[in-house]
């Protein structure tokens, strides 16, 4: 199935491999994503973080099915914005696109400050404003060069990440023997009966989301993957269920070694977790290993993610189709690329030091993309194509949205007053382009 059948012109290269697209994805979700939240985390489920993390990627295998299934009927770039528009509505699409917007736009900006914050004990007289500079540059221009480039790049870093992983999971665990936290792996960051409440813990699953952010990157490379129409869907669950799996075991082990200490502030406490697991060495580790894997290699295929949903939105006119415009030597969307960087400098330097407010706003544009993800599903196969398949194109996404919806309702209201609001300003933009511009939305849409 090609994108010509869905009235495009196959522009990107088609270069990416299955391989290919599993290492993008590990990279975007970050194996060692949870050190960057381990205290948000750890703050808001009252120590069951291995549980958060297990609900988590829970919801999201829903998820990834779901993307499976959409990314075999339209194997096109745009994501929950092009499986929305064409599995239920072109507005409904727009909206979609709108609300993963949210998520995509802002999260470069988040690994950021995140990445900045790390270096700041180790690094205090540079400002974060410098790191955050820095850290754009190169990634835009290695986004630049092309998607190929990209993927070379992202196999040297996560097999960096992996190895800083394998240390601390090894180091952790002889310190726990040794006496240190909890004296050993108990259940408690699976389940504390004394602590747990429903409400509680979903609450920290809407910050734990955010480290599986990323597999869903994947339906974005659509048009430059080379692997057949199921090469999405199963590059998106394998990257989700291996890196899913790491985050279960790296925070279940410095959820127990975290026991009985106090944490002067959250956005440092998995680096004071290290330095009891392996000394000042490995702290010194996991916050250099912290800066260049949310800094570098996730924020470089967030910003080509993010590129690719606005030249899909570009090239169906919903956005300015400037957006649109391919490189004629690199083959990428150069444009797009280039309006990412500017938007997650500005960003950036306005949200450095509010990492957990704007882990909740990244994470309501997610999860509210994923909710419409799961719609589009059960709409476009059991009431558009009649499906029997009542498993994966009804049971799946109707587990998914029940989930997703419950953690939304959960989520605190600062975060969902903010993502509503950029809603609203979606359905004024919506009027101003359609009923003001009379900007037709129509698509050819697939039988």
């Amino acid at each position: 199935m090609s994108v010509e059948q869905f009235g495009y012109k196959q522009e990107l290269h088609r270069t990416l491999t299955l391989k290919d697209l599993i290492i993008y994805g590990m990279i975007f979700m970050v194996p060692i994503a949870p050190f960057g939240v381990f205290g948000l985390v750890w703050e808001g489920s009252q120590g069951m973080v291995a549980l958060a993390y297990l609900i988590g990627m829970v919801a999201m295998f829903f998820t990834a099915m779901s993307y499976w299934s959409m990314s075999r009927a339209f194997p096109v770039s745009g994501s929950v914005y092009a499986y929305a528009q064409r599995g239920i509505h072109e507005t409904v699409g727009f909206f979609a696109g709108w609300l993963i917007l949210l998520d995509y736009i802002l999260i470069p900006s988040l690994l950021y400050i995140v990445s900045a914050a790390a270096l700041g004990p180790i690094m205090p007289t540079v400002p974060a404003w410098v790191w955050i500079v820095t850290f754009i540059a190169i990634n835009s221009v290695i986004n630049l060069i092309g998607i190929q480039f990209t993927a070379k790049a992202n196999r040297y870093i996560l097999l960096a990440e992996i190895i800083i992983l394998a240390i601390f999971v090894v180091c952790g665990l002889i310190a726990l023997y040794s006496g240190e936290g909890a004296g050993g792996l108990t259940l408690n960051p699976l389940y504390n009966a004394d602590k747990f409440s429903l409400p509680l813990v979903m609450g920290a699953v809407s910050i734990a989301v955010l480290s599986f952010l990323g597999f869903d990157g994947i339906s974005t490379l659509s048009e430059e993957s080379k692997g057949g129409v199921d090469a999405v869907g199963k590059a998106s669950l394998f990257a989700l269920l291996l890196v899913g799996s790491l985050f279960i075991l790296q925070t279940w082990i410095a959820a127990d070694l975290a026991i009985g200490m106090q944490f002067e502030n959250l956005d440092n406490a998995f680096y004071q977790t290290a330095s009891l697991a392996g000394g000042s060495w490995l702290k010194q580790a996991t916050i250099w290993a912290t800066a260049l894997s949310w800094g570098i290699a996730n924020a470089l295929v967030a910003q080509a993610a993010i590129s690719r949903i606005l030249f899909a939105m570009g090239r169906d006119r919903q956005l300015p189709s400037i957006l649109a415009k391919v490189h004629p030597r690199f083959k990428t969307p150069y444009v797009s690329t280039l309006l990412v960087a500017v938007i997650s400098l500005g960003s950036g330097l306005y949200f450095n030091g509010s990492i957990d407010n704007l882990a909740r706003l990244v994470n309501f544009g997610a999860l509210t993309g994923f909710f419409i993800l799961h719609l589009s599903v059960i709409n476009h196969y059991i009431i558009r194509q009649k499906s029997t398949d009542w498993l994966r194109h009804l049971l799946f996404p109707l587990v998914g949205l029940l989930i997703i919806g419950f953690v939304l309702y959960e989520m605190e209201w600062e975060a969902k007053s903010l993502g509503l609001s950029w809603l609203a300003v979606g359905v004024i933009y919506y009027l101003v382009l359609t009923q003001v511009l009379k900007r037709k939305t129509s698509l050819k849409l697939s039988d």
